[in-house]
């Protein structure tokens, strides 16, 4: 007679599930790292099997599948670069938003504390492996920025783009990069906003089929930018007016940061007529598609984020009274 298979002890199905989250992390590195042109989109979901694995093993295991997989992508990459820095910051990210989701903050002060934490390690070694190569890190990032675009016309060519586009495009390199170089800080602040702010709407419904615990924000569809914040903007605007080159540099990253946080408020906005008028889900999925590709949508809900400083298109007050 067959013995009934044994039940799997708590160490063994903590492993199991070290191992899925390290194999589900790895996978999601693999397909950013192998498809550029969707690679940042795959880079959206990276770290949410660290954050999944730091609420639902603790911050012992939860680590173990940080390092784990940071070691398999190393092994992959096969050195020490620019590359593997990012990706270790979105290790990092996912780890943090499970430490802060027991503090119980609100949704801005998990993505500001979260941004931050991230962006200054990221900085710092930065400066380190810089200094380790003896190279300055304006160098440094201007070489990442200049492979990345040699890479980007490579693959332009490999699609079959007209020769006279490619040609034109190389003949603009130098002036892209001097540009990208300048708004870089910009640029990846806003990406980690943008990466923490997709990492906390795509944790909620995983978590609630699993049963775990996720921080109470609120309605999310009601969130609204601090008011504060407009003067910030409009300040980093007249930047833009100012001859010094600098100043202006200042001015255009700032805009940048801040035309994300606009962005998740329209967006929200934009959940919440979605919601009010009770669209049907695969239309939803397809109107945000919409909102991603088209630039002109993009800008329309950045706008509407905003303007929703004094136009108060959801009408908050009148909808929290009844």
């Amino acid at each position: 007679m067959e013995k009934p298979a044994m039940p799997p002890t708590p160490q063994g199905k903590r492993l199991k599930d070290i191992a899925i989250g390290v194999a589900a992390t790895v996978s999601l590195f693999a397909l950013a790292w192998k498809l550029p042109l969707f690679g940042f989109f795959f880079s959206l979901f990276m770290p949410l099997p660290i954050f999944y694995g730091r609420v639902k093993l603790g911050r012992q295991s939860g680590l173990l599948t940080a390092v784990f997989s940071l070691l398999a992508m190393a092994a992959i990459i096969g050195e020490v670069s620019f590359d593997l820095f990012f990706y270790l910051e979105l290790l990092l990210l996912g780890f943090l938003l499970g430490e802060l989701s027991e503090w119980r903050l609100s949704i801005e002060h998990t993505v500001a504390f979260t941004t931050a934490a991230v962006l200054l390690t990221g900085l710092a070694g930065l400066l380190l492996y810089s200094s380790s190569i003896g190279k300055g890190l304006g160098a440094m990032l201007s070489d990442a920025v200049g492979q990345n675009l040699e890479m980007t016309l490579t693959l332009y060519r490999d699609m079959g783009v007209a020769e006279e586009n490619i040609q034109l495009i190389a003949g603009s390199l130098e002036t892209i990069g001097h540009v990208m170089v300048r708004v870089l800080p910009g640029l990846t602040a806003s990406a980690f906003l943008l990466i923490t702010w997709a990492c906390l709407i795509l944790a909620r419904p995983l978590f609630q089929a699993s049963q775990l615990p996720y921080p109470d924000f609120g309605p999310l569809n009601r969130w609204q930018a601090p008011e504060a914040l407009v003067w910030v903007a409009i300040a980093c605007g007249a930047l833009l007016l100012v001859p010094e080159k600098t100043i202006k540099v200042l001015g255009i990253n700032g805009l940048i940061v801040l035309m994300t946080v606009y962005f998740f408020q329209g967006m929200a906005i934009t959940t919440f007529f979605f919601q009010k008028k009770r669209f049907p889900l695969i239309l939803r999925v397809f109107l945000y598609s919409l909102i991603v590709i088209q630039q002109f949508l993009l800008l329309l809900v950045i706008g509407m984020g905003f303007f929703d400083t004094w136009l108060n298109f959801r009408k908050l007050d009148a909808s929290n009274s009844q």
